[in-house]
Formats: C-alpha cells, sequence, structure tokens
C-alpha cells in the first residue's frame, strides 16, 4: 500500500519522467537518420512524426467518443493554437541543432525551456518568479555558451577532451564551427517554441484532454513543414533500407507515447516539480549516446551540462 500511495502522490513526477525516456530514444532515431547518406532533413523528420501522431490521435479520439475530436473544447481552442504553432519551433529546433551538436548537448539545451517557461508563466499567468529563478537563468545561459563554445569566446580549436581522447570534433557531431553556432541558435529559437508549447499546456490545465492538445500539435506540425519543405524546396528522402524505415517508425510511435505522456503529467503536476522530471532526460540521452555513438563528451560540455542541471535542480528543488 505504501508503494501504491508514493505512485499516486507522484504520478505526475512519474509521468513526465517516462516521457522523457520516450523523447530521449526517439533523439536517437533522429540522430541516426541525420548520420544516413543522404541525411533525412529535419522538417521530413517533423512531417513524418506528426503525421503519425495525428492518426494516433485520431483514431483514438473517434473509438473513445472523446467530444469534440476535431476542434477542440470552446473556450481554449486559441491556447491549442497557441501550443502547436510554438510546439512546431520546438520541435524544428531540436532536429536541426541535432544535425550538428551530439545528443547530450542537443539536448541538454532543451533544459533552458522550464526556466523561460517560469518568466512566462509569472509573466502571462501571474506566476511568482523569484530571485533565485533569475540567478539559476544566468548560470544557465553560461552553461549554454560551455557548450555552443563559439569561436569567437574560445577559439576555434575549442574541443577540450578527456584523458586518452583523440582531438577533434566530437564523435557523433559534424559541420563547422560556424554550423555549429547556428544549430545552437536555432536550438534558442527552439527553446522559445518549447517554452511557448509548456505555458500553452498549463494554460490550458484539465479543461481539455490530453488528445485535444496533441492533436493541434500535430496538424499545425504537418502542415507547416509541409509548406516549409515546399518553399525551400527540400529534398525529400525516402528511405530504402528497412532500418531507415524502422528508425522513421521509431520517431513516429516513440514520439507520440512520449508527448501523450508528458501532456498528462504536466497537468497533473505542479510546475516546479514536472520541470524537475525534464531534466531526467539528459541522463537518459548520456546513457543512449554511450550505448548507440560511444561518445566521450568534452570537458567545456560536461561543465556546461552540470550548470545548467545544477542551475535548474536549484529551482525545481527551491520553489
Amino acid at each position: 500500500t505504501k508503494v501504491r500511495e508514493l505512485v499516486a502522490s507522484n504520478t505526475g513526477l512519474l509521468l513526465v519522467t517516462a516521457s522523457q525516456a520516450f523523447f530521449a530514444l526517439m533523439n536517437v532515431a533522429v540522430k541516426k537518420l541525420n548520420s544516413l547518406d543522404p541525411p533525412v532533413p529535419p522538417l521530413e523528420l517533423i512531417f513524418v512524426r506528426m503525421a503519425i501522431t495525428y492518426i494516433c490521435c485520431m483514431a483514438y479520439m473517434l473509438s473513445t467518443g472523446v467530444p469534440e475530436p476535431f476542434l477542440g473544447p470552446k473556450g481554449v481552442r486559441l491556447l491549442l493554437v497557441l501550443r502547436g504553432f510554438s510546439g512546431f519551433f520546438g520541435l524544428f529546433g531540436i532536429y536541426y541543432s541535432l544535425q550538428y551538436l551530439s545528443l547530450s548537448d542537443a539536448t541538454v539545451l532543451t533544459f533552458l525551456a522550464p526556466l523561460c517557461t517560469a518568466v512566462a508563466g509569472a509573466l502571462l499567468l501571474g506566476e511568482q518568479f523569484t530571485r533565485r529563478q533569475a540567478l539559476a537563468g544566468v548560470f544557465s545561459l553560461a552553461g549554454v555558451v560551455l557548450i555552443a563554445r563559439p569561436a569567437a569566446i574560445f577559439g576555434v580549436n575549442s574541443n577540450l577532451w578527456a584523458p586518452g581522447a583523440s582531438p577533434g570534433l566530437e564523435s557523433n557531431e559534424k559541420g563547422t564551427p560556424a554550423q555549429r553556432l547556428v544549430a545552437v541558435c536555432v536550438a534558442m529559437v527552439g527553446v522559445l517554441g518549447a517554452t511557448g508549447a509548456y505555458t500553452s499546456i498549463r494554460a490550458i490545465g484539465k479543461r481539455a484532454h490530453p488528445m485535444h492538445a496533441m492533436t493541434f500539435f500535430s496538424t499545425q506540425c504537418v502542415v507547416a513543414s509541409s509548406v516549409a519543405m515546399l518553399v525551400t524546396k527540400t529534398h525529400i528522402v525516402i528511405p530504402t533500407r528497412l532500418d531507415g524505415v524502422a528508425l522513421f517508425a521509431v520517431i513516429g510511435f516513440f514520439g507520440f507515447f512520449a508527448q501523450i505522456l508528458l501532456t498528462m503529467g504536466l497537468q497533473r503536476e505542479t510546475a516546479g516539480r514536472g520541470t524537475m522530471a525534464i531534466y531526467t532526460q539528459i541522463v537518459f540521452a548520456s546513457a543512449l549516446e554511450q550505448i548507440f555513438f560511444h561518445t566521450t563528451p568534452s570537458m567545456f560540455s560536461v561543465i556546461g551540462t552540470v550548470v545548467i542541471l545544477t542551475s535548474a535542480l536549484y529551482v525545481a528543488v527551491s520553489r
């Protein structure tokens, strides 16, 4: 009974933690698809994942009789639109950055989103924003700089390796320092998108079914990615090997499970505790990076990760 009580009192926290494991596995699949020749464009990845998500959501809502499956409940429709629109940019940020950053670096940059959400919550939802949170935000930005290592500050040869490792880029990074910096900047746009998505979910609360938020998110991502691919004349990569098809399936279904678990968790949990669970993704990402990519992270990346994690946990615990 004590175990049941413990689980019952931490349901939201456990749901968010479980979602981070699925997100980490999905990002491994994205990284693997980026390593194919030719690599799969980020916009195509978004289209495939969200098309699968939309089909799953509509199948569930129509089969279980969820009311207003297409438009969502009145009173929260604008918030649902905002959740979908901002969520697209959050998704594009992480998918684009995974082209040039290691899995753990790209993951840890997303940890700025909960701190930004705290600011947005204070400004838009009337939530409290303390000096401790502001201080943690400054330190988190310092951590981002250590991970990004812009050449203007660190010089061109800024990869500092652990003993016994070879100099050069981390084993699952590619591109020039300039491309890495652009990837970090796009990841920051993704952070703003994720901030809008998290804030919208919190504003909606339990006034809408989790599937409503998922449906709006997936619909707008499919439309936005389709238009963007047409405008930019993106070359569509169709996987011909079985492993490529399997990776597409992993992105679609794992992304669906991750998103529904995250939405359910954030609806049930307070902002501070829900935020704390999001940071567990770096644990999953680091472990999976060792398993699938055999990566030795640079010392700067390790320090930056520790700084961001410490700042984030400090905010979560002190709220």
